[in-house]
């Protein structure tokens, strides 16, 4: 009878061993098939704004996306050895976004900074662009604004699109200024030239592209951020090997003088 219970229970120590090695190469197989499941679709489906010009831009007429970060995710999807497909996201929705089950992309890119809260719930890649909270004003105004309490007034019409860091921003450093939630990103910079606005919270990444395009404009503040950070690409946790993947290209472009000329390309300065 011993015997009996004996045997019992080893047969039972084996199969709950064999239901564990089974579940842990079951996690562990669909963690490394990322990669192959890219492959094999034979497109990178990326995510991002299209509203974010020199970052990410989506041509109204045509669809086409452009942008110092579709160019990274084109490395990226070239280096993987597949095609790059984008796809759009919003600003207020894009947590919701990368986190969606079925997955509707493969990670997000465009001018979205690396923070603490965003890599509690995702993994975010290496930066490749240093970015900070600055503005953008109408020429004849820049001397107005220098400094936080300058733009901390009533009297002060600031403009910022909703569901990002800059509202957030703004909401948190400028509680007495005029706050107005602009749903069209792409649009604030021709609505502050125009008189619609006052002051518009933007990146040192996006601040260029505009006073350059706009001789109404000028960033008074372009040197010196109120925030310093960097801007990466967002995805789900587990895609250990997707996330490794791209940070070995970031690296590579880093050493390889093509992050650098990128930054020329788009007038931005090289920080790495």
């Amino acid at each position: 009878m011993k015997s009996k219970l004996l045997l019992a229970a080893l047969l039972a120590l084996i199969c709950a061993a064999s239901t564990i090695i089974c579940c842990t190469k079951d996690s562990n197989d669909k963690e490394a098939d990322n990669l192959e499941i890219i492959r094999s679709r034979g497109t990178l489906i990326i995510g991002t704004t299209g509203d974010y010009r020199p970052l990410s831009y989506r041509e109204p007429k045509t669809g086409e996306y452009w942008g110092f970060g579709i160019e990274v995710a084109q490395k990226i999807a070239e280096n993987i050895g597949v095609k790059a497909t984008f796809v759009q996201t919003s600003w207020p929705t894009l947590t919701e976004d990368v986190l969606k089950e079925p997955q509707i992309f493969d990670f997000a890119i465009g001018g979205i900074t690396i923070t603490d809260a965003r890599k509690a719930q995702m993994d975010m890649s290496d930066g490749y662009l240093r970015n900070g909270k600055t503005i953008l004003c109408r020429k004849e105004d820049a001397q107005k604004y220098q400094t936080l309490d300058d733009l901390n007034r009533p009297e002060v019409r600031v403009m910022i699109n909703p569901g990002g860091l800059n509202e957030k921003f703004a909401r948190e450093n400028l509680p007495q200024a005029t706050l107005i939630v602009y749903d069209k990103n792409e649009e604030i910079p021709s609505q502050v030239s125009e008189g619609k606005a006052d002051v518009m919270i933007t990146e040192i990444t996006e601040a260029p592209y505009y006073i350059k395009t706009d001789p109404r404009l000028a960033a008074p503040l372009l040197n010196a951020p109120f925030t310093h950070g960097e801007i990466g690409i967002l995805m789900q946790k587990n895609k250990p090997e997707l996330l490794a993947k791209v940070n070995a290209v970031i690296l590579q472009m880093k050493q390889d003088g093509t992050l650098k000329q990128l930054h020329e390309k788009f007038g931005l300065v090289y920080g790495y």
